[in-house]
């Protein structure tokens, strides 16, 4: 589909997030946030377009993030009935295992990949080719963050599930919903209002979607 996901500088994607008031949602200070990115850049090298600015931990709703991805004039938004959302931790491996995201305020997500290969695959199915190829899935803030920077990775038709967030369930079980990240028709509750707005909602873990990829990056880094 010649998809372009190719990413601006670390530093200019920095820039972009200070603008978007990025750092406030997740009290940090702008200036820090430059900091980290420059150590972060010098370590991918600066010319890199395959590495995605990514903080570690989320202190805002992620309906507060989605409000500042747009599309054709329309904020995105969070489906009404994940209001649960923020319960989804991150998970690798063919197993899901629940994993610790690096300890640094922010990572850089290096050749993230919206999966178009994996679309007509169940995420069960897919989890198992992606991990097989040493990569990683990718959770719900990084495919928020990716969207902040390139919305061209968005398309109708051709959209992306998050399966790197799942949510555990009281019996240790994991919970059948998995997160996807799609452009509304404003239909349903969504509601006419949002028709074309980026959305965040969920699907089933074992169904196929011909238009949902199953996305998936290298790996993820930290500064020295």
């Amino acid at each position: 589909m010649g998809v372009n996901t190719l990413l601006p500088s670390v530093t200019n994607q920095a820039q972009r997030l200070i603008e978007l008031g990025v750092p406030g949602l997740l009290g940090q200070d702008p200036g820090q946030v430059m900091s980290v990115a420059l150590a972060l850049e010098e370590k991918i090298g600066k010319e890199s377009t395959e590495a995605l600015l990514v903080p570690t931990r989320i202190m805002c709703s992620y309906a507060d993030l989605m409000r500042l991805v747009t599309h054709q004039g329309h904020p995105g938004f969070v489906v009404e009935d994940f209001t649960d959302a923020a319960d989804f931790i991150t998970v690798t491996g063919p197993d899901s295992k629940p994993i610790e995201l690096p300890d640094s305020p922010w990572y850089l997500l290096t050749d993230p990949r919206r999966g178009d290969e994996f679309e007509n695959s169940s995420p069960a199915e897919a989890l198992e080719t992606i991990s097989e190829h040493g990569r990683i899935t990718m959770t719900i803030g990084e495919g928020i963050f990716w969207l902040l920077q390139n919305l061209s990775v968005l398309e109708r038709n051709h959209c992306f599930m998050t399966i790197g967030s799942r949510k555990l369930k009281s019996t240790g079980a994991f919970d059948a919903r998995t997160p996807a990240l799609w452009i509304s028709n404003g239909t349903g509750r969504d509601g006419k209002e949002h028709r074309d707005a980026p959305k965040l909602g969920w699907c089933w873990w074992n169904n196929r979607h011909t238009w949902l990829g199953i996305a998936h990056a290298e790996r993820r880094a930290v500064a020295p």
